[in-house]
């Protein structure tokens, strides 16, 4: 991996000064500890490949957990995973205590079951770490086997850890065991073709991610402008390649969110500041993807970071890191088309992450540049977004994920 590569995506564009978070709440503050070499986990072995029934969506009252990733090696940065709790009704974040311990947590995921939290370690030799919700103990660390690690996902059947090595363009498996700990690497993949798009050095990984279906794995590459889909041996944990899709060179491609009735799914490219409609084939795992659209931020560089779609499936929402701004889409036809509403400023600066939460109501998002996170309503019948409150400080907010 370049080392100049790391620097660059993580800190495009230059973060805030001592300024910007000179107010940080006491989410900061010195929690529970955890060692930075946490005990090995024992090794996974999966026997069953019947899938975990996810928690029952929370009635929305009374304060839910919001965990928040950063960068501890920035300037600024946070000690650890932040926790706080957000209101459902009022959308009001308050701070909580932060799990010390765990370096660069930039990215995060729940298992589905609820009871463990993932994150990656997002350093030149990446590792992937997880979290016991109950008493927020460290499970353990596992490397990822490559550089720069900058997402990671639970296969739905919540027995396999997937993530996204940005630095050398790989994408790695691990083992879960029943306590959700993490167990030594199944397989380990790296993007060797096709070659990389223009003005990149080579493949970057971005994101791994299963299809709503189960049955395949799919791996956007920002360098060599493709989503790669995969199927996983869910006894052994190994990766077959079944497909390619390529988007138009130079495209950039970092996040794909697929509409809840799984035949499309949508693409945020990041380098040439457009968003695709995708259409996926569960059979054959085959992805499509269409015309290049318009984020509605203008010709600027704008950084499209993530898209979000509400559990009904009737809009969309894209973090716009250049732009400081979410834009709002209708999605029409089943899923099929995305129609361009408006856009919003986002209240923060450089808007890196963004999550709904569980019951769809609120919008949460990391604003790396400000150390903040901005909530907004989501209005059912129109999809329009509604800044509550001030803007929560963070340092060097990357991630808000609502439990």
């Amino acid at each position: 991996m370049g080392r100049g590569d790391w620097s660059r995506r993580r800190f495009v564009g230059a973060l805030a000064g001592a300024g910007a978070v000179a107010a940080l709440s006491s989410c900061d503050e010195a929690g529970p500890e955890a060692s930075e070499s946490p005990r090995e986990p024992q090794a996974a072995a999966p026997e069953s490949t019947a899938a975990v029934s996810p928690s029952p969506t929370p009635a929305p009252s009374g304060p839910r957990p919001l965990a928040l990733g950063t960068y501890t090696s920035a300037e600024d940065g946070g000690t650890g995973i932040g926790f706080a709790t957000y209101d459902t009704e009022t959308g009001r974040v308050t701070a909580g205590r932060t799990l010390t311990g765990v370096g660069d947590p930039s990215y995060l995921a729940l298992h589905p079951d609820g009871r463990t939290l993932y994150t990656v370690n997002e350093r030149e030799q990446g590792a992937v770490t997880a979290v016991r919700l109950a008493d927020r103990e460290v499970l353990g660390s596992r490397s990822t086997g490559g550089g720069a690690p900058c997402h990671l996902s639970v296969h739905p059947g919540g027995r396999w850890l997937l993530s996204a090595n940005y630095g050398d363009g790989s994408v790695a498996v691990h083992p879960l065991d029943a306590s959700g700990a993490i167990g030594e690497r199944a397989d380990l993949v790296t993007h060797s073709a096709p070659k990389p798009g223009p003005g990149q050095e080579g493949p970057h990984a971005h994101q791994f991610a299963t299809s709503p279906d189960g049955g395949h794995l799919l791996a956007v590459d920002l360098g060599t402008d493709t989503v790669y889909t995969y199927r996983l041996d869910e006894r052994t944990g190994k990766l077959t390649e079944v497909a390619q899709a390529h988007t138009r060179p130079g495209a950039g491609p970092r996040h794909l969110t697929f509409h809840p009735g799984g035949r499309y799914a949508y693409l945020a490219n990041e380098v040439d500041n457009t968003v695709a409609v995708c259409a996926y084939d569960p059979g054959t795992g085959r992805l499509t993807i269409g015309e290049a659209q318009s984020t509605g931020t203008g010709t600027g560089t704008s950084y499209p970071a993530q898209l979000v779609v509400t559990p009904d499936g009737a809009y969309a929402y894209l973090a716009n890191r250049g732009h400081n701004s979410l834009t709002r889409y209708a999605v029409e036809a089943d899923g099929a088309r995305l129609r361009l509403l408006d856009t919003v400023p986002v209240a923060g600066d450089f808007p890196r992450q963004i999550a709904l939460s569980p019951d769809g109501t609120l919008l949460f998002a990391a604003n790396q540049r400000s150390g903040t996170v901005s909530v907004f309503r989501v209005d059912a019948d129109s999809g329009r977004l509604r800044l509550v409150g001030r803007p929560f400080a963070s340092p060097v907010a990357v991630c808000a994920l609502p439990l």
